[in-house]
């Protein structure tokens, strides 16, 4: 049942999703939580802004000096910070493959919670003494994500399960820092000329949508029902969620099966384990368009810490705090979308118009483009994506060339190094949201889907390069025009 706590959500198919509202953060709050920040960068980054021969450097190699200071201040700062930093580690074709390797640490690390607290909101959720609601419960986490920790335990039946717990007062923290972010990221893409914070700063409004749902674990456990039940149904049999445990769940804790892994991402442990990867990122991929065509929704995280190789040669799917979920409309965007891919010309244009109805014509304008134009670039931008084997692009370069067509439009000759080409950057991404929010597409539903969607093609991208790194995402044409076949969706006839 919602509470009070609840904000708004949506019934989708039978999946009941509800956001929590957060609260908002008092002036002291703010002042501490600014000051501690302040301090921590002032540590951590210090030395680097300071360092003049940084900022004589180009920008690949100013941007790794600052990030290992940056990825210790954020570990050091926690919550949302290390979430920013996940998205940071999962998606090298946007920040690059030595700043994501740089931030690996923020999938699986986050700053400890005492077990008395964890036991006392265990209590305090379950109306249960520990003893009572577990046979067992393992004191030291095996898992300290950003905004949760996870421990083992085992129920009385002998089940062993992982019991997730919202860290104490995580609302109150997320909310102070979300009302900070966006001028910290401002600040530290003009001290530090990093493409990194530029980029952080582009994610700012995407979080702020998907964060509240995240902080009521009731969510999670509709989702990892529903979806396990897709898989099971849809023939997804190498792909595994963990089930859910009802009666020992709540708003703040989540009682869950406990699956047995490596991350997808560690090659050693997994080679030790004799699974090969490649065949399991197939299925995910081909799972997730099925999901989206056939049935509207999605996992909205799927970075390399929510996957685990298991022992018995499947694929677990963890943390289901983020699910995408698309309306009609949007729907309807993306079939045509994959209508154009598969060699539609007037699927294209539909496309075009869609965007244009979405955004307005201020995003249209502001990128000086008619609309055959637009219908070009879009096109140049998307094709890559899907039908390129992944060893073969990068969605880092594909911004950089959008970035800098729409520099174009504004007349500056934009610079890929440097602190200046960082600020250019960061003028160029202002006036195109500018543009967004005066045509009334920003923050829509569509507009939270596709933050949603460029994420996961992030982290296939990473996978791709890993595992299937001669194949596109849609190496199966016929398996795609198999969906849309179901939908009803005149396509073209592929081979």
């Amino acid at each position: 049942m919602a509470d009070a706590r609840d904000g708004p959500g949506s019934d989708h198919d039978g999946l009941r999703i509800r956001a929590r509202h957060l609260p908002a953060p008092t002036r002291g709050e703010r002042a501490r939580r600014g000051t501690q920040i302040a301090r921590v960068l002032t540590r951590r980054l210090g030395p680097v802004v300071a360092d003049e021969a940084v900022h004589r450097r180009n920008g690949s190699a100013a941007m790794a000096a600052a990030a290992r200071p940056l990825r210790l201040a954020f570990e050091d700062l926690g919550g949302t910070f290390v979430k920013f930093g996940q998205l940071v580690a999962s998606s090298p074709g946007l920040f690059g493959a030595d700043l994501a390797e740089e931030f690996r640490s923020c999938l699986d690390t986050g700053p400890a919670v005492p077990y008395a607290e964890v036991a006392a909101l265990v209590e305090d959720e379950l109306g249960l003494r520990v003893d009572e609601a577990f046979a067992w419960f393992d004191p030291i986490p095996v898992g300290r994500a950003s905004i949760a920790v996870v421990h083992r335990a085992r129920l009385h039946d002998g089940r062993d399960v992982a019991v997730k717990v919202l860290r104490p007062g995580v609302d109150r923290s997320v909310a102070t820092d979300l009302s900070l972010m966006e001028p910290l990221f401002d600040v530290l893409t003009r001290a530090t000329g990093a493409q990194l914070a530029g980029a952080m700063l582009q994610q700012l409004d995407g979080l702020r949508l998907q964060i509240g749902e995240e902080l009521d674990l009731r969510n999670e456990a509709r989702a990892m029902a529903a979806f396990g039940g897709l898989l099971a149904s849809s023939g997804f049999d190498a792909l595994v969620v963990p089930d859910p445990v009802p009666e020992r769940s709540s708003a703040s804790v989540l009682t869950m099966s406990y699956l047995d892994g490596v991350p997808i991402d560690d090659l050693e442990r997994a080679k030790e384990l004799g699974v090969d990867p490649a065949p399991l990122v197939d299925q995910l991929i081909r799972s997730f368009f099925t999901f989206v065509v056939r049935d509207r929704v999605f996992h909205g995280d799927v970075h390399a810490g929510n996957l685990l190789l298991l022992r018995d040669g499947r694929l677990g799917l963890l943390d289901w705090g983020i699910v995408g979920r698309l309306d009609e409309r949007t729907h309807r965007f993306v079939l045509r979308l994959l209508t154009a891919v598969l060699g539609d010309e007037q699927a294209w244009r539909d496309v075009t118009a869609y965007l244009v109805e979405i955004y307005g014509n201020q995003l249209r304008d502001a990128m000086r483009m008619d609309d055959e134009q637009l219908t070009a670039f879009l096109r140049s931008m998307v094709e890559p994506v899907l039908l390129r084997p992944f060893g073969e692009f990068s969605l880092g370069e594909l911004i950089v060339a959008a970035e800098a067509r729409a520099a174009e439009a504004y007349g500056i000759e934009l610079r890929r190094e440097g602190m200046v080409g960082a600020v250019q950057r960061l003028r160029v991404q202002r006036r195109l949201r500018r543009a967004a929010v005066e045509g009334g597409g920003l923050m829509s539903t569509f507009d939270r889907a596709n933050f949603l969607l460029g994420k996961q093609l992030m982290y296939f991208e990473r996978y791709g390069k890993l595992f299937l790194a001669d194949a596109p995402i849609l190496q199966d044409r016929a398996f795609v025009a198999g969906l849309l076949d179901e939908q009803g969706e005149p396509h073209p006839d592929v081979a």
